[in-house]
Formats: structure tokens, sequence, C-alpha cells
């Protein structure tokens, strides 16, 4: 497996870790509308801050990613298959075979 795939892999086990550890731990879903809100409340709670953090090192992990992938699911759909790259056709057909895979193992497992 390639460093790109590997790496939005560990992002989707940790983003949906996360949700489900938040939801064991506090009983709440994690919005982020509602949590920011939390966080400026007072007293202001001590896992909001840590959790909106935690979005914006996601955010920049993101860029990474895609820095590392040398472009976006969009740009590799739209503008790389447009301008008939390989790169950009071997990236879609993870991206949809892994959405693919998901969705059955969602759909048909669970």
């Amino acid at each position: 497996m390639t460093l790109a795939i590997l790496s939005a892999l560990g992002g989707g086990i940790l983003i949906g870790g996360a949700a489900v550890f938040m939801k064991a731990a506090t009983g709440h879903i994690p919005g982020v509308s509602g949590i920011m809100g939390r966080a400026i409340i007072s007293p202001p709670a001590l896992w909001c801050w840590a959790f909106l953090a935690g979005i914006v090192g996601s955010g920049v992990l993101v860029g990474v990613g895609t820095r590392l992938a040398r472009g976006c699911t969009s740009g590799h759909g739209v503008c790389g298959l447009g301008n008939l790259s390989g790169r950009s056709l071997i990236a879609v057909l993870c991206f949809m075979v892994t959405a693919g895979l998901v969705v059955f193992a969602r759909h048909y497992t669970g």
C-alpha cells in the first residue's frame, strides 16, 4: 500500500474512533457548533477546547495528506481525469473502490 492510502485509512480510523470515544466518554455527539458553544460558556469545559484543537490539527493533517497525494479527491477526479492523468486515474480508482467497500460493509454487514 502506498503512503497516501495508509494515511487516508489511518485518518478514517482516527475520526471514527474519536467519535465513538467521545460518545462513550461524554454522551455527546461530536458536533462542532455545540462543542464551540460549550467551550465559550462559563465555566468552559476543557474537553471542548481539546476537541476544537483536534479539529484544527486534523485540518492541518488533511492539508499534509493532500500534499503527499499531490491533490485532493475533487482535484484528481475533475481536473486530473479531465487532463487524462494516469496518476489521477489510479487515485480516483482507489477512492471509488474504498468508498464502495465502505458502503458495502455498512449496508450489508451492519
